[in-house]
């Protein structure tokens, strides 16, 4: 099956499951990409094969492995099951000649829309986990309504005074992140965490917005305007996006409205900036981001499968 045939098959059959998805175009070898084709009967797939190294001091070290090793995939024809397993095969086989078996900083990730059902056995066969999720909050989702206002809870923009607060903040919620694999606990990490946040408060307009209860910070959210999101906005089928980098709420202060005051709060500004769509990442496995975030308005957009090692 030519993959022309291939990309056009597989965007039709996201498209009917989830109308936020993006289109296809087949996939093109490039430096640091292969790809990789399997046919199965009637049915076929493609795979684009890339590798992403950071450093250990790079910026978004703390949220990835430091080798990556990808695998986007397009699959076709009436048996999409079948070919996802035949080209995970094949993945194995190019991953055993590239990859160091057994080393913990190398990850095996798989992008899944997160409708597309077709294949969810397979990819648990050869070892993969959903483990992170970007979910999405069309601007138009209608959600429960909740108080005017939450007792006790003052927000406010945030400010380069608060850099201290933030930061302790930051690695409180990157720490319990860290239990269900999205995160890695690394030395450096305060540091790399640290000097993002104090550029961001150094902004004339900070993107960050702190929680006070009862006049104690006990909450921040973080966040990307449209015009900001380009490396993230091809993800979605939305003219103007909006990120929620991350929202934290000392644990001490759960449940107590800080989250969704916080949430409301920048859904408001995104809003009034035109976004289409928010998005975020959350770790699949976590009982209170998850249903929070459901909870807001979000629902899954991508599912991302992970294993690591790579290679075992």
């Amino acid at each position: 099956m030519h993959s022309d045939v291939i990309a056009t098959d597989h965007a039709a059959r996201l498209a009917a499951v989830d109308p936020l998805l993006p289109g296809s175009s087949p996939f093109e070898a490039a430096e640091s990409a292969v790809v990789l084709e399997v046919a199965t009967a009637d049915s076929a797939a493609s795979g684009l094969a890339s590798r992403i190294q950071v450093d250990q001091d790079a910026p978004n070290a703390p949220w990835r492995a430091l080798t990556e090793h990808r695998l986007d995939l397009q699959l076709a024809g009436p048996q999409p099951a079948g070919a996802l397993d035949a080209l995970l095969t094949r993945w194995d086989e190019h991953l055993r000649a590239v990859a160091e078996r057994g080393d913990t900083e190398t990850a095996a990730i798989v992008p899944r829309a997160s409708r597309d059902a077709a294949g969810t056995r397979e990819m648990l066969h050869h070892g993969f986990a959903p483990l992170r999720v970007i979910a999405v909050r069309p601007a138009d989702r209608m959600v429960p309504a909740g108080p005017r206002g939450t007792p006790g809870v003052k927000i406010r923009r945030a400010a380069p005074g608060d850099l201290e607060t933030v930061v302790s903040l930051g690695l409180e919620l990157h720490s319990f992140d860290a239990q269900y694999g999205t995160v890695n606990l690394r030395k450096g990490v305060e540091d790399i965490m640290a000097k993002d946040l104090a550029e961001q408060l150094d902004r004339p307009e900070p993107p960050l917005w702190i929680a006070e209860l009862y006049g104690r910070p006990l909450g921040m959210v973080n966040v990307q305007h449209p015009g900001e999101t380009g490396w993230i906005s091809d993800r979605v089928s939305a003219g103007r996006v909006g990120y929620l980098s991350s929202l934290a709420v000392a644990k001490e202060a759960r449940s107590s409205g800080v989250g969704t005051a916080l949430a409301i709060h920048a859904h408001h500004v995104l809003d009034e900036e035109g976004a289409d769509v928010v998005l975020l990442h959350h770790a699949a496995a976590n009982p209170l981001s998850t249903p929070f975030w459901y909870a807001q308005g979000y629902r899954p957009l991508w599912t991302y499968w992970q294993r690591r090692p790579a290679v075992r």
